[in-house]
């Protein structure tokens, strides 16, 4: 009896974790998700999400940078949770391994000699609200100038700048 139990409630289990398609309601195309309404801890729409990410890694996820991507999902899980967009305000700190993944177009293509897969979503996520900031300390140290760098993100002093600031102002760090 008790085995029959357990394997029932693992047969809802799996078919829980898989009915649901993956989505990207918000931020189209970027940062899937699955919708889960029986699970603990929800977004809250009654909440301001203020969060600065840490963009320093050059993986990428689904095509695009990872750091993007993770953007785009929280963004993707807010929304879907009904936090409205003027409840969630993301600052995105860009060094590191990433620094490349902020070039404009001409600059990318120059040194890879294929399109920016990053640029499509760094667009829509500025659309959206999402702040970015290119540490000056990495791109100078990768010869970048603010003329190089994609139209939606602009220099700021170094990461760890925009990173303690933030922090300070009640930001949440997200790595």
């Amino acid at each position: 009896m008790r085995k029959a139990l357990l394997l029932i409630i693992a047969i809802m289990a799996v078919q829980l974790t898989t009915a649901q398609e993956w989505t990207t309601p918000i931020i189209e195309g970027y940062g899937k998700i699955k919708e889960f309404k029986e699970v603990a801890i929800q977004p809250d729409p009654n909440k301001e999400y203020k969060l600065v990410f840490d963009l320093k890694d050059e993986r990428e996820l689904d095509g695009i940078n990872i750091g993007y991507f993770k953007i785009a999902r929280m963004i993707n899980m807010l929304g879907a949770g009904g936090v409205s967009a003027d409840k969630v305000n993301i600052i995105a700190a860009v060094h590191g391994g990433a620094t490349f993944t902020a070039l404009n177009e001409t600059k990318y293509k120059a040194k890879y000699e294929k399109e920016n897969p990053n640029e499509a979503v760094i667009k829509l996520l500025k659309d959206y609200g999402v702040e970015f900031y290119v540490c000056a300390q990495a791109a100078a140290a990768r010869d970048i100038s603010a003329a190089d760098l994609n139209p939606n993100t602009e220099l700021g002093l170094s990461a760890m700048m925009v990173l303690a600031n933030y922090q300070m102002d009640g930001y949440i760090f997200m790595p």
